[in-house]
């Protein structure tokens, strides 16, 4: 007698979306990226609910436009992006708020509630020259870690959005030691993170230890998946985050680590209502690749219970 399979828990307090990043999109305008009415059809198509606005400009920016492009497909907004360098101080800061104002102003206007807030590479990000220090200094840390919190309380009073910010591969965000730093001296009340799962265990983190150790600081999450074989080939040879994507070191669920199923049952003993945004880095990807691999994804997280 064959015993009788065990049932998937409940993930009720997760609610499952997708980004243009599954479908290989990195830029607003670039010719390897598939149109953002083709994402919009397949990320419907695939089973999912919810969005992100992707890079400022790849998706319509007049909300008028995209509440009806979005709404008769059946879909909503979670969050929009922004991409920051706080920690070089004060000077920055102007241009910065006038970049988050942008997608913030979008972001609201599509009713979400989250603010992505990704660290800028210390590569560029076309070419992978290394264009200032990996390593932060004290200085820097400081102005990093205030320029967030001050971020936060002002998108937070002015757009009503809480920021989320995401630890990223060649960031000054990116290890499980810089992570908890960021923690300990930044304000839970204004700062939380976006726990991007594949690029956590990319740079050497435990996914589920942080949920663990750290959930009350967890406001959104990242679905992605690192393959192992390549991780150890990239970080033999050095290999800068951009070409490690073009060899594919990011992978489809459930193929590569960590394993998702732990995430997302310790996410949902939480006991908070979270987005968990399937992410899969795959610039540049041919057209046709994503939505199989998006269908794929959906029916494996509905198998988790999600």
């Amino acid at each position: 007698m064959s015993a009788t399979p065990a049932a998937s828990p409940v993930l009720d307090r997760l609610r499952v979306g997708s980004a243009p990043d599954s479908w290989g999109v990195w830029f607003p305008d670039d010719d390897q990226q598939v149109p953002w009415h083709r994402f919009l059809d397949e990320v419907a198509e695939a089973g999912y609910e919810w969005i992100e606005l992707g890079p400022h400009g790849y998706l319509p920016t007049d909300p008028a436009v995209l509440r009806d492009e979005t709404a008769r497909r059946g879909l909503k907004v979670s969050a929009g992006t922004v991409f920051t360098s706080l920690h070089h101080g004060p000077s920055v800061w102007d241009k910065t708020w006038a970049h988050v104002t942008e997608v913030a102003t979008l972001a609201r206007a599509m009713d979400a509630s989250h603010l992505v807030v990704i660290p800028s590479f210390w590569r560029d990000d076309k070419t992978a020259e290394i264009i200032e220090p990996p390593e932060l200094t004290p200085e820097q840390w400081k102005h990093l870690t205030t320029g967030m919190e001050r971020l936060g309380k002002r998108v937070r009073d002015e757009f009503g959005l809480e920021i989320a910010v995401h630890p990223h591969a060649d960031t000054h965000l990116d290890t499980e030691e810089h992570v908890e730093r960021f923690l300990h001296v930044t304000d839970s009340g204004l700062v939380n993170l976006c726990l991007d799962t594949g690029h956590y265990a990319y740079c050497g983190g435990d996914s589920v230890k942080l949920i663990r150790t750290y959930g009350e600081r967890i406001g959104y999450l990242h679905l992605k998946q690192v393959d192992p074989d390549i991780l150890r080939d990239v970080l033999a040879n050095g290999t800068p985050f951009g070409p490690a994507v073009r060899q594919g070191v990011m992978c489809e669920p459930p193929l590569g680590v960590p394993e998702l199923p732990p995430v997302l049952e310790a996410a949902q003993e939480l006991g908070t209502d979270l987005f968990a945004i399937v992410e899969q880095d795959m610039y540049p990807c041919p057209p046709d690749q994503p939505l199989p691999i998006a269908r794929r994804t959906r029916r494996f997280l509905r198998s988790c219970g999600a």
